[in-house]
């Protein structure tokens, strides 16, 4: 039998033992209790926890190109702009793709999330999902249905909001005229419809949040540290690999820059001694190869950023195209730039499914 447990938006101020909550008994009856008092019959069990939409924002996605689903990160960038939140402060939960390729998106403010879970697993109850009311209302039609003292909307539309009798006046010009609704004298068909159709609904326990069914026996354990130990060798190696094929890339384009810059250097032994012989006899300190050394060892050699392509051109400078994890990591090379004595500049960065693009120049000085 499932156990399911109402938190009302009363309780959100408080997040105490005291919470106004409500549960189904097992003749189908709802009943309004605290939290603490529904926590003596419903302690040690597996319980479904439904939260009331008022502590959370429900999003829709612009249609994704591409067959393949994105990752919740992904998902994120793309509707950080409709966040009232920094995304490292929001747990977003991802739906399944609508028939226009829209992923239903549920945002959560973190650390509140964690004090609610945290609060049931001190109330002894073990939490199985957690869904939102709205989001709860069957999707064949638009619903508007009347719970715990307000307006729920949801169900065929992309809105999920819990509205004031005064605020539904304000919107219903906005909201569709095909909105089935469902007031107070509707209470037991109402409390059918969040039961009936919890299967569609987004689970917040997804991600960091993502329950554990059970313990995995010892043996599993030893199999499972020695196949994460293979894999993070695979990976290791991989790495090494793909570092050294970068690193050759890139010592190939520095002889061929070196070579254009010193046409008399047919034979390369040692591209370093050359290139810091020829400085100390014919070329000023400030010369532009040595410039881009000074550069790829100071700043882009400390980093995670990887260089795919460098340029030079005469009154301009270098110019490097450069991938990186985040917009975090080219912020960390644009602010080790600034306390150098180079004369660089970060351009137009953009990202590209789960890597970023920047174009870094290092412009040549003034003589």
């Amino acid at each position: 039998m499932n156990n399911w447990l109402y938190l009302t938006a009363a309780g959100l101020a408080t997040c105490d033992a005291t919470w106004p909550v409500g549960y189904w008994q097992a003749d189908g009856e709802y009943r309004g209790v605290t939290l603490v008092e529904a926590a003596t019959f419903l302690s040690g069990q597996a319980v479904r926890v439904i939260l009331p939409v008022e502590i959370c924002s429900g999003l829709r996605s612009e249609p994704w190109p591409g067959r393949r689903k994105p990752t919740a990160q992904a998902l994120a960038y793309a509707v950080e702009e409709r966040l009232a939140e920094e995304l490292d402060g929001v747990h977003i939960a991802v739906g399944t793709a609508t028939k226009d390729s829209r992923y239903p998106l549920l945002a959560i403010n973190k650390e509140r999330f964690e004090a609610i879970l945290a609060l049931l697993r001190d109330s002894g109850l073990q939490v199985v999902s957690v869904k939102v009311d709205a989001d709860l209302l069957p999707d064949d039609q638009a619903y508007g249905v009347w719970w715990a003292g307000r307006w729920l909307l949801g169900g065929a539309t992309e809105v999920r909001l819990a509205l004031s009798p005064e605020d539904l006046e304000v919107l219903r010009a906005r909201l569709p005229d095909d909105l089935c609704w469902m007031g107070a004298d509707r209470q037991g068909d109402t409390a059918a419809l969040l039961l009936a159709s919890h299967s569609h609904a987004l689970d917040l326990l997804q991600g960091e949040f993502r329950q554990v069914r059970a313990r995995w026996p010892w043996g599993a354990l030893v199999l499972s540290a020695l196949a994460l130990f293979a894999v993070f060798w695979c990976s290791t190696l991989a790495r090494a690999h793909y570092l050294e094929s970068a690193a050759g890339q890139l010592y190939g384009q520095s002889v061929q820059h070196f070579q254009s810059l010193y046409p008399e250097q047919t034979r390369i032994v040692d591209l370093a001694a050359q290139l810091k012989a020829l400085q100390e006899r014919t070329d000023p300190p400030g010369s532009q190869m040595g410039r881009l050394v000074q550069l790829i060892e100071q700043l882009v050699g400390g980093s995670s950023v990887e260089v795919q392509r460098i340029e030079y051109r005469a009154g301009t400078g270098w110019t490097l195209l450069l991938t990186a994890g985040s917009f975090t990591e080219l912020e960390r090379l644009r602010e080790r730039g600034q306390g150098s004595a180079l004369p660089i500049r970060l351009g137009s960065a953009s990202k590209d499914r789960e890597r970023v693009q920047a174009v870094l120049m290092l412009e040549e000085n003034n003589r």
